[in-house]
């Protein structure tokens, strides 16, 4: 790939297995809070497979659009676009009622400063929404933040790993399933309940973060050794297909690779690649941040994109100093602090 428009094309690029579940899910698709980094992606892949599969259905995209370009863009693809302030009682209210919901609104990057927002958008927002799509299926994103560091040589938590999240980030995304939770006991919502960790394209995400750091020489911090990450087009067609299997109470899902990756491993393969030598300090903690996606795979199957792949692609891309986003990812954080 050495272009956007070709990442764009890679990333929109449905599996038959997710052309045949679209098919099956009645109704139209909502979007809330397409404007981040997988909302468009997400829009864009759901539109293919449903072209593939001959059926006729609304993507809606709401959100802020601080950015009128993107709804523009979106709006040219085919993507009914609503501009919102979910926040804004009034307006979340007049949304139009849809069967499909995939609920990627929240905050995290800034939280420090500013909890009180990262609260309101996290577990606050949630009862509004429940309760204005409680006639709804809905995909809630979350995230692997509301799990406890683990032991490396256990493979990550699972499902059944009980919540201890660190720093306010981790515990409001937790008030967020919580809430979700409840009123999918209360109005019998079916619901998945989408626990990410990390997704990644070629212009963000921990790879790329290694990648650069070894490129420029800048030492590399192996305090947090191992991670986990899923190519965001594979970890988008699991949260589309995940409309097939929401259930009340909620369907709990984590969402990542297969493989539990060691930062010094990921970071000698760059240096292969890049003709560099990483730079390393610091020491691995047998314990970090890490999922066991073990029921998705089941669920969905593995991921299409294997993680050779994406060192390979990332490795060229940044090569050839092509286009990134600045949205660090802080995997290295041990304190929840974002």
């Amino acid at each position: 790939m050495e272009t956007i428009e070709q990442l764009e094309q890679k990333l929109a690029e449905p599996s038959d297995a997710l052309v045949h579940d679209l098919a099956q899910v009645d109704g139209d698709i909502m979007l809330l809070g397409i404007g981040g980094k997988m909302g468009p992606s997400l829009a864009r892949l759901a539109m293919n497979a449903l072209k593939r599969a001959g059926v006729v259905k609304t993507i809606w995209g709401v959100s802020r659009f601080s950015d009128k370009a993107l709804k523009d863009e979106l709006e040219q693809e085919g993507v009914r676009t609503i501009a919102c302030d979910l926040l804004d009682d009034e307006q979340l209210q007049q949304l139009p009622d849809v069967k499909n919901i995939i609920y990627m609104a929240g905050n995290k990057f800034g939280t420090t400063g500013r909890e009180h927002f990262t609260w309101a958008m996290n577990a606050y927002l949630p009862g509004r929404v429940a309760e204005k799509f409680r006639n709804s299926r809905i995909v809630v994103f979350s995230s692997g933040n509301i799990y406890p560091f683990t032991p490396v040589f256990q493979g990550g938590a699972t499902e059944e790993t009980s919540p201890a999240p660190l720093g306010e980030y981790g515990q409001s995304t937790l008030g967020r399933e919580r809430v979700f939770e409840h009123f999918s006991h209360q109005y019998a919502i079916p619901m998945v309940i989408y626990r990410l960790n990390y997704a990644i394209d070629l212009r963000y995400g921990v790879l790329l973060e290694v990648a650069r750091s070894v490129q420029s020489g800048k030492p590399i911090d192996v305090t947090m050794g191992h991670a986990n990450c899923i190519w965001q087009g594979d970890a988008n067609e699991i949260a589309l297909r995940s409309l097939n299997v929401c259930t009340s109470p909620p369907n709990f899902i984590n969402v990542t690779g297969p493989e539990t990756m060691s930062m010094r491993w990921i970071a000698e393969q760059f240096g292969k690649r890049l003709d560099k030598e990483p730079v390393f300090i610091g020491e691995e903690s047998d314990m970090a941040l890490l999922n066991n996606a073990s029921k998705s795979h089941q669920l969905f199957g593995y991921p299409r994109v294997s993680l050779l792949q994406m060192i390979d692609w990332i490795a060229q891309w940044v090569k050839e100093g092509r286009s990134t986003w600045n949205k660090p990812t802080h995997f290295q954080e041990r304190d929840g602090k974002y």
